[in-house]
Parts: C-alpha cells; structure tokens; sequence
C-alpha cells in the first residue's frame, strides 16, 4: 500500500476533489504527517471517520521505528532505525551544555568507497525517501525533549550514505523540516556534510536553502585524496574548489573543512602547507576531528602531536580551527563509525 507522505499538497487535494471532498482536507493532512509528524491516519481526528477509513483502503504511512537505541557513557544516544522493508539505518543524537545535534543518515549503505569510513564498508541499498529522512529528525527530537528537557537545536547530515548522493530527497526533507508546516526547525542549524561532488554543491547552493556545508576533505594533497577517498579521482580538488567559490558567491555560508589527522599520512608539514593554501582560496574554516578507529590498521593511528601542530599553523595563517571532540565512541556512534554493528 502506499505512503500517504508521498504525496504532495497538490497531490493531496487532487485526490480529496477526486473523492467529492473539500480541498482544504489536503492542508489537514498535510499538518499531521509532516508538522505533528503523525503516524496513524486513525488519529486524524478533524476528519471524519468515514473519510479516515476511506484513506486506509488506499494508503498508509510506514513510520521509521527504533530497533535498538544504545546511550554512550558521554550522553550520546545511538539509534538503530528499521526502515518499513527491514533495512536498517543509524541515527545519533549528540547532547552538550547548550544544544542537541542530530545526526542523520541519507542512505542504506554508502555510495562512496572512503578507506577510513565503516559505513563505506556497507553495499549501499538504497537511498532513503523523505518521510525516512524527516522521521529521523523527529525522533530525535522527541528522545531530546525526553532525555535531555529541550528541542533538538541542530542537525547534520554525517550519518549513512552521501547527500548528495540522494539529492533529490534530502533536499525535499529539508524543505519539510524547515517549513512552517512541517518541523518549522531553522535552516541555518543545518549542515549537509559532503565528499565533494562539484555539480550537486552547485545545484544545492542554487536551492536557496540557507543550510550549512561542510567537506570531507582530509587532505588537499591531490594523490593523496585519492587514496584514501578513491571515488575522488572523478572530482579532482580545482573542480571542487571551483564549486565551492560558486557556493560562497550565492550563498554567503562560510565552508567548513573536515579533517582527520592520521600518522604517517598527512600529519606533515606538506599537508599543513597544502591545506593552508587550499582554505585561501575561499571564506572558511577547518574542524579537526578526532578519528574514531574502525580497524583499519593504517588509520587506526591518531597523531595528537601533528593536530597541534596543525592547529599552531593554521591559526598564525589567520585561518579559524576547531578540534572536535569524538562522541560516542563506545557504541560505534562517532564519525565514521556508523556501520549496523549492532542492529539485527
């Protein structure tokens, strides 16, 4: 049967003329699975029940749900999401003294091949629809007021999957989340994190979205990149900085860089040198981020002393940085982790 939440607005009063009903039922139902996040058509109780039951012999609505949700000893909640066929996805929820982030996944699996990445590991099955991507953040939302007694204030897209990779639906689902007729969130909390694929950072910053982008770049040493992240040869750096600065000129948003710093890979004075000339080149700002180890023996190697290092360096080049504390580690929950380790 199929989903209710597929339909659009329009949709939804075609198909209320089309059973001799009054088109403002549209806008009714549209609030209660996109704003109130309804789950059971039964509960619609501004319609009739006739009309309700009418709705049920068509469609119905296939809610994410939690299989498993595991707490990290730092507060981090970690969620194993079903999907309506019993794929599974994860979904985290990262509390501190002043905000609760959600972390989103977009896909089953991953599109992409990055070496340090678990969720690489993973055969991507399929993107995730809309209603997945929404239902994530709503869960999230109500685990933040449960557990921590306020809103989820952020979210990112760092989860499963490449966004950009599944476009079309991630950019619908932030429309929903944004909306003042869906989650009504701001979009200026948002952040779509990337690996860089220059044609769709140029088609999203043409959404007028006002969300966020960061970039999984690790390293601005060309061959480099493309060992650790070898999809990367497709998309070599000049052509991704070329749609960065097309992103800032229509945006305004200042990028921010993701940065894992391994030993014996790029904690080097050239990668420092590298990194420095490529954020010239544009308005923005570098998060490093403590690796979280997934086995992979060549990463599994934090170099503390380069972080410094590089901290020093892009600083006194007038360059803002962050170090990133890793959270969740202990349940497979940080960055790079996600991988259904322990879900059924």
């Amino acid at each position: 049967m199929k989903d209710l939440r597929t339909l659009s607005l329009e949709q939804l009063k075609e198909y209320f003329v089309s059973l001799g009903e009054k088109p403002f039922r549209a806008k009714q139902v549209y609030d209660w699975i996109w704003s109130k996040n309804m789950h059971s058509i039964d509960e619609m109780t501004n319609l009739s029940k006739a009309l309700r039951e009418k709705i049920a012999q068509e469609y119905s609505i296939n809610p994410v749900s939690v299989d498993l949700m595991q707490r990290s000893g730092d507060g981090t909640i970690k969620n194993g999401v079903k999907l309506h066929d019993g794929l599974m996805v994860e979904s985290v929820l990262i509390p501190t003294e002043t905000r609760t982030t959600a972390c989103v996944s977009s896909q089953v699996g991953c599109s992409l091949n990055c070496e340090f990445c678990a969720t690489a590991k993973l055969k991507r099955m399929r993107n995730l629809e809309v209603a997945e991507i929404v239902d994530q953040v709503a869960l999230i939302d109500r685990q933040s007021k449960l557990y921590f007694e306020r809103p989820l204030s952020n979210i990112v897209f760092m989860g499963m999957g490449e966004p950009m990779m599944n476009y079309k639906n991630v950019v619908e689902a932030i429309r929903k989340i944004t909306q003042p007729e869906g989650l009504g969130m701001s979009p200026r909390r948002i952040t779509v994190s990337t690996s860089g694929i220059p044609k769709m950072i140029k088609m999203l910053a043409d959404e007028n979205l006002k969300v966020k982008l960061a970039l999984s770049l690790h390293t601005a040493i060309e061959h480099k990149r493309n060992e650790i992240m070898p999809f990367s040869e497709k998309f070599p750096l000049t052509e991704i900085m070329e749609a960065l600065q097309y992103w800032y000129h229509k945006t305004g948003s200042v990028i921010t860089f993701e940065y894992c710093v391994w030993g014996g890979i790029n904690d080097g004075m050239e990668d420092i040198k590298a990194l420095i000339k490529y954020c010239r080149q544009v308005p923005s700002k570098v998060n490093l981020i403590q690796y979280n180890p997934i086995g992979e023996g060549k990463f599994d190697h934090r170099s503390i002393a380069a972080e410094e290092k590089y901290v020093k360096e892009l600083e006194k080049a007038g360059i803002t940085v962050m170090v990133r504390k890793s959270r969740g580690g202990d349940i497979d929950a940080a960055c790079g982790q996600l991988a259904n380790k322990n879900s059924n």
